[in-house]
């Protein structure tokens, strides 16, 4: 069938082309998450899609569970930690990671201090399917009372974890933005090996924005990983660096989008590769005009595609991208539309062709909403979101992780 192009001009922007083909068949399925639940989080093994979140309960106390999709939906829910001086935040997500040899790798924030930003990153390790758990340890050696977060896991080539995570060792006390102290946050790089001891720890930038998420992905030239840099004249955009010969090298812009802040805007990029071929989704307000954008990649992240816009007509962002296996990525993004804001998914051509745009869902039109979420497993997509309910009077929002499949 022949496809119809559209030519959309946006504020005097002119936008890729617009294909005219089929929107993708979304559907609400049952979540293993109850009431009380929030920043979900999906990662993919050779099992399918495991999906993660955190569940709050009494007396301050919160819990990391997850379950995975089968063939026959999703498993039974299991409990990773608990712990009552955890530092739980609308971004900075925990995760669950089923690695290759079959264990299952969990990470959320704790407390090291008692002021706000004093916390760490923990690693807990299962080899029983999250039955058992090892006592938890941090990536980071520093002892500083610092920032640590924004992890990302992912299967090392071969065997073991591999993990990238903001961290603040060098920063210090004093007037930053939103109570984060002066100085430079660094993103940072470690591995464990198959009998989980520690096998590197090294910084990849050392100074980027202080808390946008971070992504990593593993391509067949070796590691790729992604993060708001950040120049000294506040020039705040995203930036790639590549594992070559046991070091990381120096990072560099995917686009100059030149957005001058003087702040971090909490929202990173995402990553998705196959082979040499990775797709990369971010947002920007550059020039006044808050927009997201998805680039294509065919050598592993050493050039970029030119920026193909993803929104529609005014991005909140909150980016999530998934490589599809003609080429093309399906992206999301949250989209502000007049007072709501929506979940909204699309797929994109390595040409600049762009799919209609699908509202997955409408989202609080605040953090609370936190990062909506894709992850593709055979030809199922899955989609997590927070769906936030009205608060009451000196309680918090009623907050719930909600999920929908695609194929």
């Amino acid at each position: 069938m022949k496809r119809i192009l559209t030519l959309v001009v946006l504020g005097g922007l002119v936008a890729a082309p617009v294909a005219q083909t089929p929107q993708p068949s979304i559907s609400p399925v049952a979540s293993p998450a109850g009431i009380g639940t929030e920043t979900p989080q999906l990662t993919v093994s050779d099992r399918g899609v495991l999906l993660s979140w955190i569940e709050r309960g009494s007396g301050g106390q919160a819990s990391l569970k997850f379950a995975e999709r089968t063939s026959s939906g999703w498993s039974a829910v299991k409990t990773v930690a608990s712990g009552a001086d955890w530092f739980v935040n609308w971004a900075d997500v925990p995760s669950v990671l089923r690695l290759a040899d079959d264990s299952l790798v969990g990470h959320w924030l704790q407390k090291s201090g008692s002021s706000t930003y004093a916390y760490d990153v923990r690693l807990a390790r299962s080899t029983d399917d999250g039955k058992t758990w090892s006592a938890s340890t941090t990536p980071h050696h520093d002892g500083t009372q610092t920032e640590h977060g924004f992890a990302s896991m992912f299967q090392m080539p071969g065997a073991g974890l591999g993990l990238v995570w903001l961290d603040g060792r060098a920063m210090q006390a004093g007037e930053g933005h939103d109570g984060h102290g002066t100085g430079s946050m660094s993103v940072r790089f470690g591995t464990f090996d198959g009998a989980w001891k520690q096998t590197a720890e090294m910084p990849i930038d050392t100074r980027v924005c202080e808390c946008c998420p971070t992504t990593a992905v593993v391509t067949s030239d070796g590691l790729l990983a992604a993060f708001r840099n950040r120049t000294e004249n506040e020039i705040r955009d995203i930036h790639v660096s590549r594992f070559e010969n046991g070091k990381w090298t120096e990072s560099k812009a995917v686009h100059d989008d030149n957005w001058q802040i003087n702040a971090c805007p909490v929202n990173g990029p995402m990553l998705s590769a196959r082979g040499r071929d990775v797709a990369i989704a971010w947002f920007t307000g550059a020039n006044d005009a808050e927009r997201a954008f998805v680039a294509f990649s065919k050598d592993a992240g050493r050039t970029w595609g030119a920026p193909i816009r993803l929104d529609d007509a005014w991005a909140v962002g909150r980016v999530d991208v998934e490589l599809m296996p003609d080429g093309s990525a399906m992206a999301t993004w949250i989209e502000r539309v007049e007072k709501k804001s929506e979940f909204r998914v699309r797929r994109i051509q390595p040409d600049g062709t762009r799919g209609p745009s699908a509202t997955v869902t409408e989202v609080a039109n605040s953090r609370s909403s936190g990062y909506p979420r894709i992850a593709r497993s055979g030809n199922e997509l899955v989609f997590a979101w927070t769906e936030v309910g009205p608060a009451t009077p000196g309680q918090r929002p009623v907050a719930q992780v909600k999920t929908a499949v695609a194929r």
